[in-house]
């Protein structure tokens, strides 16, 4: 491996100042992120009916393999909710042993995605449709921490808690949430999350206030993951069985992935990434398969945690990795004893800090397209699930994009003499505004000799070029004589009969048309 190359993957691996300062805050931020970790990888193991370590291992082992060879520094990775309601179907029809081998087969699909650069196709995702998302991520998740507002009752159901227990929940809630705000104010040594957690988990151990504790949710004692190839036959049945699931494992994982490398990249200033992310990605997903993991991907939680707790390079998603694996093997006791009320408190900081508040104001001053975007991807989000929403967003976006180029094509006139007209074509040709390009024109009481010029327009597919033979056939109909003025070579060598009635020009524009044609058949091809 060159140094180029080490440089390029390994960037952002320590702090560039080499300081204690910073490596102290780089650990703590990891620290802090583990800690929120906990409860987040047992709640989504019991979303997707698995033993809880199953999420925790999850949780170490994608979040060490992508905190080193990521996309980019910041970034934490562990078992998602996102994924845990997919993965329930398949676990409870087959199994845990074909969630595993899912997820092997998750994870060669996304390095297959870093392999041929799909990564690069988050540049289509509109700004609109990332409001959407973080907004509805943001509701996710305080959605989720409602959960940890209810207890069970004799009969084994959820239900809200008592008033008086609820308000001291809401208390130490709030509490939490006071001494994160207030700490930066203090000082900054300390990540305000790891202060808030610390404070209030010392005021309940040690006066025994009665809330509910992370072990409460679980035990999350456990040894270190062994190696494990996935009980299930290796044939095509089993092939059949797992491949659609992996498949939108895979899409889930990169699509929010991807969407948490550019937003962590927005707050850093830092671009690109997309092609490791998803090698990495798909790497640590395989891995995780085979030592009894149930997969992950980025988290937009934890990594908003660790941003703003300090944590720039990857020394502290590795630290964080790290420290979950120790409180696995060696401080589940301690960790069971936290209470979950300062770990709410913690999360609704990030909701309040990942809100698009900005998203709120805007009404009047974008399109109300895009503002119907965004509550149509935060409302999916919310309903249904990240990737679903994304891809609504991004078609939607798509279609308004090409209802308003549409509606841009327009034409100027001019009579040169009495028998030749001039038209300017102004705007895009393509399959949304050939029928208002078709409308443009009068063959039927045009004069003898017509000429349309395409200097201020461009042909972009394959029913633009069927657009200008059909005008052609008109002319050609009416005895007319029609020529064509300004299209690129392309067009010079796919246009059939109208290629006949271009008039070669030293300043015609060069561009490339999206279809191949063949002359000699007239048949559309694939394209450039």
């Amino acid at each position: 491996m060159s140094n180029t190359t080490s440089q390029k993957i390994f960037y952002g691996l320590l702090p560039e100042s080499g300081s204690l300062s910073d490596y102290k805050t780089e650990i703590l931020s990891g620290l802090t992120v583990a800690l929120a970790l906990v409860p987040e990888a047992v709640a989504f193991s019991i979303i997707a009916g698995v033993h809880p370590l199953v999420g925790l291992y999850a949780a170490f082992m994608v979040g060490l393999i992508t905190a080193t060879f990521g996309g980019r520094p910041g970034v934490i990775s562990g078992a998602t909710g996102a994924l845990a309601v997919v993965m329930i179907a398949l676990v409870t029809s087959h199994g845990v042993e074909y969630l595993f081998a899912s997820v092997v087969l998750m994870g060669i699909i996304q390095v297959i995605a870093g392999v041929f650069r799909l990564g690069k196709f988050m540049r289509l995702v509109p700004h609109s449709v990332m409001l959407g998302f973080v907004n509805g991520l943001a509701i996710v998740i305080f959605l989720a921490q409602l959960s940890q507002f209810k207890v069970k009752n004799a009969a084994g159901e959820s239900v809200w808690m008592e008033p008086t227990q609820m308000a001291i929940m809401i208390g130490l809630v709030i509490l939490t949430m006071i001494i994160i705000w207030g700490t930066p104010k203090i000082t900054k040594t300390i990540p305000a999350p790891l202060v808030g957690i610390g404070l209030v988990a010392i005021a309940v151990i040690v006066l025994d206030i009665p809330v509910p504790r992370v072990g409460d949710l679980a035990s999350i004692e456990g040894g270190f993951p062994a190696f494990h190839i996935p009980s299930v036959p290796f044939n095509l049945e089993t092939l059949k069985v797992i491949f659609p699931y992996s498949l939108v494992f895979a899409g889930i994982g990169l699509i929010e992935s991807l969407l948490t490398l550019n937003l962590v990249g927005e707050m850093k200033e830092e671009k690109g990434g997309s092609t490791q992310e998803c090698l990495a990605q798909g790497a640590a997903n395989i891995v995780t398969g085979f030592f009894g993991g149930m997969g992950g991907c980025a988290m937009i939680g934890q990594s908003m945690i660790n941003v703003k707790s300090g944590g720039k390079t990857r020394l502290a998603g590795i630290s964080a990795a790290i420290f979950l694996l120790i409180f696995i093997l060696f401080a589940s006791g301690l960790i069971e004893q936290i209470p979950l009320a300062a770990l709410v408190g913690v999360m609704f900081m990030v909701v309040i800090g990942t809100f698009a508040w900005e998203s709120l104001t805007i009404f009047k001053q974008v399109p109300w397209t895009d503002i119907f975007v965004i509550a149509l991807v935060t409302g999916v989000t919310v309903y249904k699930d990240l990737a679903l929403a994304v891809i609504v967003g991004v078609i939607v976006s798509a279609l308004v994009y090409a209802w308003n180029s549409a509606k841009r094509i327009s034409s100027t006139s001019e009579m040169i003499n009495d028998n030749t007209k001039v038209y300017k074509v102004i705007g895009p040709l393509f399959f949304g505004s050939v029928e208002g390009f078709s409308a443009l024109f009068d063959p039927e009481n045009d004069p003898d000799l017509t000429i349309i010029d395409f200097m201020d327009s461009r042909v972009a597919d394959q029913s633009a070029l069927q657009a200008i033979e059909n005008l052609a056939v008109k002319y050609e109909v009416q005895n007319k004589t029609l020529r064509l003025k300004h299209l690129s070579q392309d067009c010079h060598g796919l246009l059939n009969k109208a290629g006949q009635l271009i008039v070669d020009s030293e300043d015609d524009p060069k561009y490339e048309i999206a279809v191949d044609y063949d002359v000699k058949t007239g048949v559309f091809g694939s394209g450039h």
